[in-house]
């Protein structure tokens, strides 16, 4: 406790405002454990940059901890691009404070003679990506928490590719903020450095988006989409371009479409839950539409709900919908004709469907680690390999390579694009999954996450980890496990036979089991969350559409027995 307790008064200096020292002052007096909670440990980058509470404290998003971030962004560029004009592009979400916290990091970029490009008002994630390209930057920052409580913010790093930072540059800047005291900030903006952006680059983003994701689809006129930007971002980017891209019948929810940090229509701002799109579903119903999306608060991830085999309004999970949009996209290819260097990807942690499917295609399939950033990685890697598409499973897409993160605005028109085809053709989004399941077989996953807040917490976390490394299962619903990949270790071991192979992805806090029969689990930590996540996965032959409902039945039996098991039901 002394040790916090000397971080905290560190901040009394005449360096920080007087309303910051204030409140440190009452915390020491009259709040020990919120004080603990605040000076612990310094916010540190997750596979989804840096993110958490906002609020006085080493362990807080307030302008001092994105400050040093960004001054050592600032120290690290200038010595890697020493010499060029570095230009740097900005953008945040609706979140409260996203829009001072950027004009923050503007301010220490350009008192460091950096140029900025600072969008005017609220922008998407998948645009700041686009942008860093577009305009020709050394790097990008999106102020945003993604799809976490209101009470959350954070920021995110970009490089030259668009991609979010990746080994070596994120330890190099790490290593360049951790060298630096809170007094080495330079807030001491020079306006002359920053330009306000926006309608040329949205233009650009916008015809960008449409040449990714228009089809050109039969059926628009017909097709029926009720959108919910939860009270985010996408309200900017979604309706225009479906609007551009030919659909017409697109019902907005007006109660969530003006932004708000504080997201008072739902419990949660994550499409990942059922009950942020209930207010959208409600309306599909009442009005016959076909598809409903909705769109975490930075855009980059997207929740469906389309007709199931009754005409009842369904959400499909992100491992449906990944399978689904990379199915359509490796028909057009298809169309096009395969030059053996096309690629998809997803995570370790995502559906085994994308493999067999890949592999029925002819089409090389790669895994990453948790995190879009990997994905996008993959790219600047084998610039002489053509991707496709990929996803993960929470919710996130990917459709070619013009944006190099999850893009919730182009995965939208793809989805609507499936479709509104499917249904032109007589079929249906769904009835499209299912022959998917019958061509590659059925697979069917279930997330499991356990929160665990606080400094206690981490540790519960770190532990119940240990414990599910160190006390192997040795069977899983009846089938004996095969293979523990430990990617802490990089090593693959099939227990029944002692072989080992090498895992050859970065080191990652990740163990999983893979069965005799292929069913898999998977136990990680959240890197942007005080989560441990929890991911099943199984399969079964698909014979006949017409058995769907029956096998799909046996796998929630069996997924059921699996969370008994492993005590997490």
């Amino acid at each position: 406790m002394d040790a916090i307790l000397n971080t905290a008064k560190s901040w009394l200096t005449d360096f920080f405002d007087p309303a910051v020292k204030q409140e440190i002052q009452d915390l020491i007096a009259n709040d020990t454990e919120e004080l603990k909670d605040r000076f612990y440990k310094n916010m540190e980058f997750g596979t989804g940059g840096m993110r958490g509470v906002m609020g006085v404290g080493t362990n807080r998003i307030n302008k001092y901890t994105l400050g040093k971030s960004t001054q050592g962004l600032s120290n690290y560029l200038k010595k890697i691009y020493a010499g060029d004009d570095i230009k740097v592009v900005i953008a945040f979400d609706c979140r409260n404070n996203s829009d001072t916290l950027a004009r923050t990091v503007a301010e220490v970029l350009s008192a460091n003679g950096i140029n900025v490009y600072l969008f005017s008002s609220l922008r998407t994630t998948p645009e700041l990506s686009f942008a860093v390209r577009h305009l020709g930057c050394h790097a990008g920052i999106v102020l945003t928490a993604s799809h976490n409580p209101p009470e959350y913010n954070g920021y995110k790093v970009y490089w030259t590719d668009g991609g979010q930072i990746v080994p070596p540059q994120d330890g190099e800047i790490i290593s360049e903020i951790n060298a630096l005291a809170y007094e080495d900030i330079n807030f001491n903006a020079n306006d002359s450095l920053i330009q306000l952006i926006d309608k040329e680059v949205d233009e650009a983003f916008f015809e960008a988006s449409v040449n990714n994701g228009n089809f050109n689809a039969p059926g628009k006129d017909e097709f029926k989409i009720v959108f919910t930007s939860l009270h985010g971002t996408s309200i900017t980017a979604i309706p225009e371009v479906l609007k551009r891209a030919g659909y017409k019948n697109v019902t907005i929810i007006e109660e969530q479409a003006e932004p708000n940090g504080n997201f008072p229509t739902v419990k949660s701002p994550n499409p990942e839950e059922s009950e942020a799109l209930s207010m959208a579903i409600k309306k599909a119903e009442e009005i016959g539409a076909d598809m409903v999306v909705g769109t975490d608060p930075d855009s980059d991830r997207l929740g469906i709900a389309v007709r199931n085999l009754e005409g009842e309004m369904e959400i499909v999970n992100g491992n449906q919908a990944m399978i689904l949009m990379t199915k359509f996209l490796l028909e057009q290819q298809k169309l096009k004709g395969f030059k053996d260097n096309e690629f998809v990807a997803t995570t370790i942690v995502s559906t085994p469907m994308m493999e067999a499917m890949a592999k029925a295609y002819g089409v090389e399939f790669k895994t990453a680690l948790t995190g879009f950033k990997w994905i996008g990685k993959m790219i600047k890697d084998f610039p002489e390999s053509h991707f496709i598409g990929g996803g993960e499973e929470s919710f996130g897409y990917m459709v070619g390579d013009f944006v190099r993160d999850k893009d919730a605005v182009t995965s939208t028109l793809l989805a609507c694009e499936i479709a509104s085809q499917a249904k032109a053709n007589g079929s249906s989004f769904y009835k499209d999954l299912i022959q998917c399941y019958v061509d590659y077989g059925f697979y069917k996953e279930k997330l499991i996450s356990i929160t665990k807040k606080g400094m206690s917490g981490a540790e519960e976390i770190k532990q119940m980890l240990k414990d599910f490394k160190e006390n192997p299962v040795s069977s899983v619903a009846g089938s004996k496990v095969k293979w523990i990949e430990d990617y802490n270790m990089s090593i693959a071991k099939n227990v029944l036979t002692g072989e080992e192979k090498s895992i050859d992805i970065p080191k990652s806090n990740v163990l999983i089991y893979e069965t005799e029969d292929g069913t898999r689990i998977a136990a990680r930590p959240s890197g942007t969350e005080p989560k441990v996540k929890f991911y099943i996965s199984t399969n079964a032959n698909l014979d006949r559409a017409a058995d769907f409902k029956k096998v799909s039945a046996n796998l929630d039996d069996k997924i059921n027995t699996i969370l008994g098991e492993l005590n997490l039901g």
